[in-house]
């Protein structure tokens, strides 16, 4: 009994290393076929076999494949097949892993190069038609996404596209307001095609408001000028105390006409306050 407990531990110790011999052995002959798998994937076209061998290899032996024609030449057929595919993040990445590498040429730089600049003007040409969001994924795959931080392309087209809004807002609530020439100043501000384009509404509504407005300043010319139907000194000294509490001056002016019963009346670029 005591013969067989002491020949048990041994038995035990030659199975579990025969079991890593055999996973070491298994190991180094995978290693040993690999180069040989790249080279046959790379002749086939079987290109994601053939990065997916180069990279085991890499994995297995620690050192640089041993097939780096082979491998380079799967890099850079897939990049093409990716970037046709519009995968451009997918595409660019393995492209700079291919111009990184030792087997990197010239033509290789040179269709990184031309792929960042064709993808950046990609994405200004959707943003120039009103596609912002098209745009900022297009920036993406570059590194020049948003980022929240304004030093980025992606941060300067959201900028840009908010102030455009935002303007065109302001211009449609002054035209409704029959403040012709502060929507006007607000119109003039966009600078962005698209947005301009939306604006032509507003626009059109804007050169009605303002040839009647001509209209009346003609009417206005003939008689002289308006006077003021409150009282000028009263209205100025209410509007100084406005802006001096913070209040920008058309806002003040507008708020101190009202205080005393007017309203305002524009007459071109004069300005009045009416009973």
């Amino acid at each position: 009994m005591a013969l067989r407990q002491h020949r048990l531990p041994r038995f035990w110790l030659a199975i579990t290393l025969g079991s890593v011999a055999i996973g070491v052995g298994g190991v180094y002959w995978w290693e040993r076929q690999l180069p040989s798998r790249i080279e046959r994937a790379a002749a086939t076209g079987r290109l994601d076999d053939c990065l997916r061998y180069g990279d085991q290899l890499e994995a297995l032996s620690g050192l640089p494949v041993r097939s780096p024609q082979e491998r380079g030449r799967c890099q850079r057929q897939r990049a093409a097949q990716l970037w046709q595919a519009k995968q451009w993040d997918s595409a660019l990445s393995l492209q700079r892993q291919l111009v990184h590498s030792s087997v990197a040429n010239a033509s290789d730089r040179q269709h990184l190069k031309q792929w960042q600049v064709s993808l950046r003007q990609q994405a200004m040409s959707s943003f120039e038609a009103g596609d912002l969001n098209g745009a900022l994924a297009a920036l993406v795959p570059l590194g020049e996404g948003p980022r929240g931080d304004g030093h980025s392309l992606g941060d300067e087209l959201t900028e840009t596209w908010n102030r455009n809004r935002v303007q065109l807002q302001r211009a449609e609530q002054l035209t409704a307001q029959a403040r012709w020439w502060e929507a006007l100043d607000a119109l003039n501000r966009i600078d962005h095609p698209w947005w301009q384009r939306r604006s032509a509404d507003v626009r059109r509504r804007l050169e009605q408001g303002m040839s009647t407005l001509k209209g009346a300043e003609r009417e206005h010319e003939a008689h002289g000028d308006l006077p003021h139907g409150v009282d000028p000194q009263k209205l100025d000294r209410i509007v100084q105390q406005h802006i001096a509490a913070g209040m920008n001056e058309w806002k003040a002016f507008e708020t101190a006409c009202r205080q005393l019963g007017g309203r305002v009346v524009e007459a071109g670029p004069e300005t009045t306050c009416q009973p």
